[in-house]
């Protein structure tokens, strides 16, 4: 079984297009339709039904989609163990959002490695999006983010509630002129049009994660951010809080593939990971 035709064919299931998938493995049309065919010549069955709209997996698509997800994680698995260097035991991946690795990861990082020093450590950041796709194809091993899917073979648990709260760069400044709304989810989407109706449509809007504090900062203006995300900036004074403004809910996820090879490293990255969310 060809690694590759397995992986393009998840890239379209991910994406419900042979363009969508082309987008997300950095591969042409023509190449995501050659692979499929092939695929699906080796198979003796049609695993797409393809329309103007996308395509949709058939039943024998659908039946195939179970053994394509374990073929790419044993690969990735075998390709990571393999690769281990000779100084190390074994390795394990992590990855997490860019705001996670601030603080929380990277002092996970620095423990881990001094309990476990044989150990080889890989470490990523993504979207929730890439992360999870990671995750499925046995590429990461845990991961930590904000807005985790639930798909089988993965633990999806909380590990520690943030809070969104209102930060300014011109607090003097009437929110009415200055608020950028900042989406953080379908969750945030609905409570904030639930407590703020008068700010459901501003004029700019934006996806950026933690980055968004620096077009904050730029535009002077105000913005809703994880509270440990605002934490620094408040600090010195860069940010302020809106102390009347509603606070809402935004916890963090540790999500990690049920089975890893060496059931003692993980206990011990999962309890590091509680001990260093429950100490912040």
């Amino acid at each position: 079984m060809d690694i590759l035709a397995a992986r393009t064919f998840l890239a379209v299931v991910e994406t419900g297009s042979f363009v969508g998938a082309g987008r997300l493995i950095h591969a042409s049309q023509s190449t995501i339709s050659a692979r499929i065919k092939a695929l699906e010549d080796l198979l003796g069955k049609q695993v797409f039904v393809r329309s103007k709209a996308g395509c949709e997996m058939t039943a024998a698509g659908a039946q195939f989609l179970r053994y394509a997800q374990t073929l790419v994680r044993v690969w990735e698995e075998a390709r990571h163990q393999v690769a281990v260097p000779p100084t190390f035991d074994e390795s394990i991946l992590i990855g997490g959002q860019y705001s996670l690795w601030h603080g929380l990861l990277i002092s996970w990082l620095r423990e881990f490695r001094r309990r476990s020093p044989r150990v080889a450590v890989r470490g990523e950041i993504g979207t929730p999006q890439r992360l999870m796709r990671e995750l499925g194809e046995g590429a990461l091993d845990l991961a930590v983010m904000y807005r985790p899917e639930h798909r089988h073979g993965l633990v999806v648990r909380e590990l520690f509630e943030d809070r969104l709260v209102l930060v300014s760069a011109a607090p003097k400044t009437p929110l009415a002129e200055s608020y950028i709304f900042f989406d953080w989810g379908e969750a945030f989407l609905n409570s904030h049009a639930d407590a703020l109706p008068d700010l459901h449509n501003p004029g700019l809007t934006l996806d950026l994660g933690a980055i968004g504090v620096d077009v904050l900062l730029d535009q002077k203006g105000a913005g809703y951010f994880p509270e440990r995300i605002a934490a620094p900036y408040l600090e010195s004074k860069q940010l302020a809080r809106i102390d009347d403004a509603p606070s809402f809910s935004y916890p963090a996820y540790l999500v990690y593939r049920d089975g890893f090879a060496s059931k003692e490293t993980m206990a011990l990255a999962i309890a590091l990971l509680d001990e260093i969310a429950g100490a912040r």
